[in-house]
């Protein structure tokens, strides 16, 4: 898969987790609220500046944790909810999501990152 049909579904998985957990603890209907769109555009903007490109492992097995602080929690907490959900509402997502938890992580480039 090129680097732009899996990033794109990255961000696809990512705002279809974050739609579920809007919906359901921040009672929004169609729209996500503000402190959602904060949170998705963090993570769209982090997306896009991700080294790893196409080789890129899923955020929890990366050796390099770009998100602040505040974001990283509040986004663990959208995948705690909505990942076990995903399964439902979105199936290809959570299948395609499983598989890419299952890639190696290129350590050269997070070694040379890291320097």
């Amino acid at each position: 898969m090129s680097s732009s049909r899996r990033l794109a579904r990255e961000r696809r998985t990512v705002l279809a987790m974050i739609r579920i957990y809007c919906r359901d603890h921040h009672a929004s209907r169609g729209e996500l609220c503000a402190k959602c769109v904060a949170l998705w555009n963090y993570c769209r903007n982090r997306l896009d500046k991700c080294p790893f490109v196409e080789e890129k492992p899923t955020c929890v097995k990366c050796p390099i944790h770009c998100y602040q602080p505040a974001p990283r929690e509040q986004i663990k907490a959208v995948m705690r909810y909505a990942g076990p959900r995903m399964m439902w509402r979105h199936p290809v997502l959570a299948i395609g999501h499983l598989l890419d938890s299952r890639r190696e992580v290129p350590m050269e480039k997070a070694q040379r990152r890291k320097k």
